[in-house]
């Protein structure tokens, strides 16, 4: 009788471990889909720490959503009924959000990697042939005369007279012009069989020779790269940003004319900006480039960003901390990206196939790049191109800093890369990120436009042939001035 209970336990406990044995399985998935879902929330606590754009009070409610959640699936896993089986859903689904997350907020981190921290210039150095020239590369014209102008930027010829005979291993036959029109010239006459300059000087060219890009192609390439200065910044005080506006294909490095000039001048404290646009044919010196001689704000480009940024510190008697290079092409998919933006006009007008009306229009990227550019329709021309590139800026800065940002945000972060630099770093710009989200307070954006007095002059750049210039009013930038310091200030 003992026997016979004993063996009756001991089935008894037999068949109790056969059934935990088979409910094991389903609860090991479930604890292992809650531990996974703890690495994710590990991972996207780094990441967001690690970027810092994330706020403390984000983090800590982030940081504590988290730790509950997986309470929550990994406590599911010991309710005896089926109810853990919502733990594993809740743990797949919330597991599927922390990736996505993470995959986000790296991309975010490695855009303003990208971006930022642009420490050098680029000039991108060529040797032009005719069209139907039959030389290939170099060394097939390693005996034609290579043509260099004389006129500006003597030490990037000077490298890339040395670079050239490198390659072709013997002395150059040089023919010296005046200037760089001169040289083009000399090409198409027969004169060379090679011309050497900057391709930022090819603008220059366009303007006095015809049809010039059509007639000639490019044999070589080099580019140099030379640092650019920079300076301690603080993304917590008042500061101003340079941004320059180019129309280049290659690298947004390489330099070129800036045909958008615009000085963002940002208060963090009282949530203002001042955008001042200067107009590209403002005939100005350039400092440590064309001496008291004078020249278009558009051609400081050539010489680089700080080039340019210093002859605009010179107009109006500021500290530029910042700059922001965008390839104005890309304007089209930055807005497209948004998801469009509004835009206030001052006057109807038709551009590009597109109707315009005064006051506000919601533009998609190709309409906002046919109002950044017409300038016929206006009696102030280019002055007033200069404000609606600053109306369109405005509208790109309220849509970027408003929640609806964060709907685009991955169309965003794959478009912006190639088109814009800055040498702001990836710390400054996540800190400023983290104080638009801490306080989330909206901005009030002012607009002012330089203004002058059209004229016909010789320029620096481009030597005795006389082009349209702007001659700066001396009363408009004084009262910008005013303006910018009352923002900087606080006023």
């Amino acid at each position: 009788m003992e026997k016979h209970s004993r063996h009756s336990r001991s089935q008894g406990s037999h068949h109790r471990h056969s059934h935990s044995t088979e409910k094991r399985p389903k609860h090991l998935a479930g604890k292992l889909l809650a531990l996974l879902q703890l690495l994710l929330s590990a991972a996207l606590i780094v990441v967001a720490w690690n970027s810092g754009m994330v706020p403390m009070k984000y983090m800590i409610v982030l940081i504590v959503v988290l730790i509950i959640l997986f309470g929550l699936t990994f406590g599911l896993q010991y309710v005896k009924n089926k109810i853990f089986i919502l733990g594993i859903v809740l743990s797949i689904l919330i597991s599927i959000g922390l990736a996505f997350g993470v995959v986000y907020l790296s991309k975010a981190n490695q855009l303003l990697k990208d971006v930022g921290g642009a420490t050098y210039k680029t000039d991108n150095m060529i040797v032009v042939v005719k069209k139907d020239d039959p030389a290939e590369n170099l060394l097939d014209a390693q005996d034609y005369r290579f043509g260099f102008q004389t006129a500006a930027d003597q030490d990037n010829n000077e490298k890339m007279k040395e670079d050239i005979q490198s390659a072709v291993g013997r002395e150059l036959k040089v023919v010296e012009f005046d200037t760089v029109q001169d040289e083009a010239q000399g090409l198409l006459d027969g004169k060379i069989e090679a011309a050497v300059y900057n391709e930022a000087f090819a603008g220059i060219i366009e303007e006095t020779i015809e049809d010039y890009a059509d007639q000639v192609r490019v044999l070589y390439q080099y580019g140099i790269d030379t640092p650019i200065e920079q300076e301690e910044t603080n993304i917590e005080e008042p500061f101003n940003v340079y941004i320059s506006g180019i129309d280049v294909s290659g690298p947004i490095t390489t330099n070129s004319r800036s045909d958008v000039n615009i000085i963002m001048t940002v208060n963090p404290n009282t949530k203002k900006i001042l955008l001042t646009t200067t107009p590209r044919d403002y005939y100005v010196t350039i400092p440590n480039v064309s001496g008291e001689q004078r020249d278009k704000l558009t051609h400081a480009g050539i010489y680089g960003v700080d080039v340019s940024m210093a002859t605009l510190e010179n107009v109006y008697g500021i500290d530029l901390t910042y700059y922001a290079r965008v390839n104005f092409t890309s304007l089209i998919t930055i807005v497209d990206a948004l998801g469009g933006v509004d835009v206030n006009s001052e006057y109807d007008f038709e551009a590009g196939g597109y109707q315009f009306h005064k006051g506000i229009n919601t533009l998609n990227g190709e309409q906002a790049l046919a109002f950044s550019r017409e300038r016929y329709s206006f009696q102030a021309g280019d002055n007033q191109r200069g404000k609606n590139q600053e109306a369109v800026l405005t509208g790109i800065l309220q849509k970027a800093m408003s929640p609806a940002i964060l709907t685009n945000a991955n169309q965003i972060i794959a478009s912006v890369s190639d088109s814009v630099e800055t040498n702001m770093t990836q710390q400054d710009m996540a800190k400023f990120i983290n104080m638009q989200l801490s306080d989330g307070a909206s901005w009030t954006i002012e607009s002012v436009a330089a203004t002058g007095t059209g004229d016909t002059q010789a320029c620096y750049s481009s030597g005795s042939q006389p082009l349209y210039v702007m001659w700066p009013d001396d009363a408009v930038v004084s009262s910008i001035k005013e303006k910018m310091n009352q923002v900087l200030s606080g006023q």
